[in-house]
């Protein structure tokens, strides 16, 4: 009888595996670690042929180098920023992503908060649960159609392009930055290419971040790229936390170059009770008490979307185990 393969599933499942049994259960057994740090896969996934990593924890060198057959890790999810991509291919294991799921959800999400924050809708919740203002609009005057807004995307991927066909929908002026797209995307789209970040900023009413977190796009939204913005304009972030630094965007809301901000990922995550942005989101006294919203890195979520990516991550493996080639691939 052949043995089977042994697949760790490391973070954030904490079920059954009932969808990865599926597809996976007649070549290999299956572990949920449900990891809360890196620590915890300690003597865990040495002997895995394969992993599925989500982003609760990080994949470093120190792990990858204890890793004696995995035949593939995949990260179960858009970014890939939390594993040692360099590292695995020094040791042949190949890194592969789902590029394709949540697409729909983190748009409509984008969207969602660009609505909140620009009609007023959280702010006037908070203000009415908390009996602080009367029954008409006046606490969020003055308010603006979105209908020729300026919406900056920065990142023109799967996800920045469903957020630019969407805002279209609405009326907004869709301009985007990213310098590795080829050209024509613009043309195809119905949208604008500036030519730089700097024009970008300068011209965006709402600012949308749809790129990867790299050395290049680290802290890539600070005091000084923020400064361009126009005064009163809005930030949605959720793509990673790290893009923007947190105690900018906290000195942009407090001195109103910020209008509002709609934050779904941090850099830390869950973030440390000291956090910037989160004291002055819990704070009544501070504007961002009502013009920041934060979201748990939930952007991603729907039930279709939570399944797709589990499948995809089980039939990366299962082709990975049969020697077959895997699509996406990034190392």
């Amino acid at each position: 009888m052949t043995q089977k393969h042994r697949i760790v599933v490391t973070d954030f499942i904490q079920d059954d595996l009932e969808p990865e049994r599926k597809i996976l259960g007649d070549v290999a057994e299956l572990t949920a670690l449900c990891a809360r740090s890196e620590d915890d896969l300690n003597g865990q996934v040495d002997d895995a042929d394969a992993i599925m990593l989500y982003h609760d924890i990080t994949m470093s060198a120190k792990t990858i180098q204890r890793l004696r057959r995995c035949k593939l890790i995949v990260r179960c999810g858009v970014g890939f920023d939390n594993v040692d991509c360099e590292e695995a291919r020094q040791y042949g294991i190949p890194v592969a992503n789902v590029p394709d799921y949540g697409c729909e959800e983190v748009a409509d999400s984008s969207l969602g908060m660009m609505l909140s924050l620009t009609r007023g809708i959280g702010y006037l919740n908070s203000l009415l649960r908390a009996g602080q203002q009367t029954w008409e609009p006046g606490h969020v005057a003055p308010l603006y159609r979105l209908r020729n807004w300026v919406l900056g995307i920065v990142g023109l991927g799967r996800i920045g392009t469903a957020v630019a066909m969407r805002a279209k929908s609405f009326g907004m002026d869709v301009v985007f930055f990213d310098p590795y797209k080829p050209d024509g995307f613009d043309k195809a789209l119905g949208i604008r290419r500036a030519e730089s970040l700097e024009k970008l900023l300068r011209a965006a009413s709402m600012l949308s971040l749809h790129c990867p977190l790299t050395e290049e796009t680290r802290y890539l939204i600070n005091h000084s790229t923020l400064s361009l913005l126009p005064m009163g304009s809005y930030l949605v972030n959720t793509a990673r936390g790290a893009i923007v630094d947190q105690t900018a965007l906290v000195a942009a809301i407090e001195s109103g170059r910020l209008a509002g901000a709609g934050i779904d990922v941090l850099e830390r995550e869950p973030p440390a009770e000291d956090d910037p942005i989160l004291r002055a989101w819990r704070d009544p006294n501070h504007p961002a008490f009502h013009r920041v919203l934060i979201n748990p890195h939930s952007a991603f979520y729907s039930e279709e979307s939570l399944l797709d990516i589990r499948i995809k991550g089980a039939i990366a493996c299962r082709l990975a185990l049969s020697g077959q080639q895997v699509r996406n691939v990034i190392n």
